[in-house]
């Protein structure tokens, strides 16, 4: 995931300026990739302009600078779905920032779609808790390195125990919110009726 595609994304959202988007990136948007700098918002937004993936327009604001005002183009529109669309690549890490912006992204697609990208993490996170979980996790140190091994332990199965939790509350939050789209989907489903003689 690239910082363009968040950028395209949050002006599909609504148009904003350059100095809108650096701050959300530096607010909301630092769950979805962290540690934006300004710089690298502005950088972003004049490749994009070059691409034709955004265009602006300069809105005059009396005794201060103009700003320019962005908003994604049809091109744009095009490669931010692409990329939202494509299949979707789990990781190991804790925290899975492309998860995070797909989610967030989601009143782009259908249902189905979060449904699936719901389930491909799921599954992932299972697998990972499988294969890492009940792990031989024993410290080994040559006796005159200086390492503690007792108290390493004693830290590495709290850190141990603490990520487990985390883990167990991500997956089962996950599964709440599969079943609660899912829900979602029936409630809006229309209703037939059977027609009598």
């Amino acid at each position: 995931m690239k910082l363009e595609h968040l950028l395209l994304g949050i002006l599909l959202v609504r148009p904003r300026t350059g100095y809108e988007l650096a701050r959300y990136m530096d607010m909301e948007g630092v769950f979805m990739r962290p540690r934006t700098q300004m710089s690298q918002v502005y950088r972003s937004l004049s490749q994009m302009a070059e691409r034709g993936w955004v265009t602006f327009t300069v809105s005059t604001r009396p005794g201060a600078h103009d700003a320019k005002i962005y908003e994604t183009t049809p091109l744009g529109r095009e490669v931010f779905m692409k990329w939202l669309t494509t299949p979707f690549e789990p990781t190991v890490e804790s925290v899975n920032y492309e998860f995070r912006a797909r989610l967030f992204f989601s009143g782009f697609l259908d249902e189905e779609a979060v449904i699936e990208l719901l389930t491909i993490e799921i599954d992932s996170r299972k697998r990972q808790i499988a294969k890492y979980r009940f792990r031989d996790r024993t410290i080994e140190a040559a006796p005159d390195s200086g390492f503690d091994v007792d108290l390493a332990t004693t830290i590495e199965d709290f850190e141990h125990e603490t990520g487990a939790a985390a883990m167990d509350t991500m997956v089962d939050r996950l599964m709440q919110m599969r079943d609660m789209i899912r829900e979602r989907q029936r409630e809006l489903q229309p209703v037939s009726h059977a027609v009598g003689s």
